[in-house]
This record gives structure tokens, C-alpha cells and sequence, in this order.
């Protein structure tokens, strides 16, 4: 017995410690990116788009599971994609759903030139036409709930016969106050193609994985063949920011993809002013917002 309690009491030898470490952190590390990826991940809003539903500098808490969380997308803190999969989702995403979703790239690019994160609310799915009528959102004809913290920071709104050159689709005779109608593209939809609208759809012919081109003859090639309709392969959405003239979101870059979705935010956790340097540690602490803790999003 005593012999027993003896060997019991001798020390650990020195590789022992180090392996029994690395194989605890492992544990830590594998936990922490399977929750971080499949089920909450934490976001800090870096602009002013979604306010005053989420101000700039909110650090939110979003859920990742609800529309089926997924392995990384990409290495972190790189810009170098993996391959990924998604969980089966719990729920679909619905109009008026704040979302957080991978950005699918300014209007003329087919792939975004940095991978990053935007925030929007989603105002229309997959077959619904869209339409805003002096600031006004409709959706198949019907007015859209206004959002509860919904604002404009100007009270000009742009007539229907201005033209915005920087609005999507490309050559289209919109602007962010009155815009569309537009159909969101759904799996299977057909759009018809002509030398007048190859333009409005180029790039999302090319961001669906495909080349298109139009010819000197005035003849428009998908993936090399003759072709006067696409059929669209993905369902998409329709984003905008509920601070509705100081947000570059669909009106301006186009549609989201089902697949870019990451997920929803519940809630803020912590809030400051992010204009002020965090080594400014006199005036950052005092612009935490208490206030904001604990605000749910919706």
C-alpha cells in the first residue's frame, strides 16, 4: 500500500506535461471553432448602415445555426477561400430578417476583391419583385413593414426620371429613392437575352460560374454557345440598410446569394464609439454605451 501510494506521488516527467497541454489546447482550440462556425460567432459593425437598429462600433452576437452553419470559408485572416460545406438550416430566411452574409462583390466584379462581411436587413426572397417608390418599399405590390429604427438623413428624395449611373443593374434608369421593379432571380427563373440587356446581367452570368460575351456580330455566347435565354442555377436575395440613404447595399451591388448567408444577430454585447483609438484609453472607456447592452436585434 504504501509502495502504491509512493509511485502515485512521483512527479510527472517533462514530456508528459507538454504532450498532456497541446492535447488540452487542441480540445480548446477544435471546441472553439466548431462553436465559432456552426452555432455563434461575434461581429463588430464597423458602419453607420443598419442604424438605428445597430449603430456603429456594436459588437453583436449572431446566430450562425439557424440558417445552418458552415466550415470556414476562408483561411483566417486571409483572403484565400476553402472549400466549405453547410448544416442543414432550421428556418429559411424570411423578409425583414436581419442578416449577416459574405459580400458577393461591387457591381462590376465577379469576385469581391477582399473577403468580408456585410449587415442588411433582407426586404425581398427569391421570386419576389421589388420595388421602392419615393422611398417607399413595396414587395409583390404590397407596402414592406417599415423596420422600428428606420431613418433618412436627408428629406430630398430623388424623382423618378433621375438616373443614377452608379445603381444596379448596370444601364438601368434607377435610383436608390425610386428603383425597380426588379425581380429577385430564383432557381430556375429564365431571362431572356438580348445586345440591350447582355449589360444588365454580364456579371451575373459570370458570378453564377459561366462565361458570357457578345460578339461583333451582336450574337450573346454563354459558355461559348449562341444564346438568347440563362436560366439562373441559385436562389438570391434582396438587401438593404435601414439607414436607407447612407447604405451601399442591393439598390447598388445587386443580389445576395441563399448560399452567402452566415447568419442572424440576436444581440449587442457590448457597444462604443469605434472612431476613438483604443490606445486612447481616457476617452474610449468613457464612450462605452451602457445603454446599448443588451439590445436585441430585430
Amino acid at each position: 500500500m504504501a509502495q502504491e501510494e509512493k509511485k502515485s506521488d512521483a512527479p510527472v516527467p517533462f514530456a508528459q506535461k507538454v504532450k498532456d497541454f497541446f492535447r488540452e489546447a487542441a480540445i480548446v482550440i477544435v471546441g472553439f471553432l466548431l462553436l465559432n462556425n456552426f452555432v455563434i460567432a461575434s461581429f463588430m459593425v464597423p458602419t453607420g448602415s443598419m442604424e438605428n437598429e445597430v449603430m456603429t462600433g456594436d459588437f453583436l452576437m449572431v446566430n450562425k445555426f439557424i440558417y445552418g452553419g458552415c466550415s470556414p470559408r476562408n483561411i483566417p485572416f486571409t483572403d484565400v477561400r476553402l472549400p466549405w460545406f453547410r448544416l442543414p438550416a432550421f428556418k429559411s430566411v424570411h423578409r425583414g430578417d436581419v442578416i449577416v452574409f459574405e459580400f458577393p462583390g461591387y457591381r462590376e466584379e465577379v469576385h469581391p476583391e477582399a473577403f468580408t462581411y456585410y449587415l442588411k436587413r433582407c426586404m425581398a426572397i427569391a421570386g419576389d419583385t421589388l420595388q421602392v417608390v419615393n422611398r417607399v418599399v413595396y414587395v409583390n405590390g404590397q407596402r414592406a413593414p417599415i423596420p422600428r429604427n428606420m431613418k433618412f438623413n436627408s428629406s430630398r428624395i430623388l424623382p423618378p426620371e433621375y438616373s443614377d449611373e452608379r445603381i444596379f443593374p448596370p444601364t438601368s434608369s434607377f435610383n436608390e429613392d425610386n428603383y425597380g421593379p426588379i425581380v429577385i432571380p430564383h432557381k430556375g427563373m429564365r431571362i431572356e437575352l438580348s445586345p440591350s440587356s447582355f449589360k444588365m446581367w454580364e456579371t451575373f452570368i459570370l458570378r453564377e460560374g459561366h462565361t458570357a460575351a457578345l460578339d461583333d456580330d451582336g450574337k450573346i455566347l454563354i459558355d461559348g454557345r449562341p444564346s438568347a435565354m440563362y436560366v439562373v442555377q441559385r436562389n438570391y436575395l434582396f438587401g438593404m440598410g435601414d439607414n436607407r440613404d447612407n447604405s451601399l447595399d442591393g439598390r447598388f451591388w445587386g443580389f445576395i446569394p441563399e448560399e452567402n448567408i452566415v447568419g442572424t444577430p440576436m444581440i449587442v454585447y457590448w457597444s462604443w464609439d469605434s472612431d476613438i483609438s483604443i490606445f486612447n484609453i481616457f476617452q474610449k472607456i468613457p464612450s462605452v454605451r451602457l445603454g446599448r447592452l443588451g439590445t436585441l436585434i430585430r
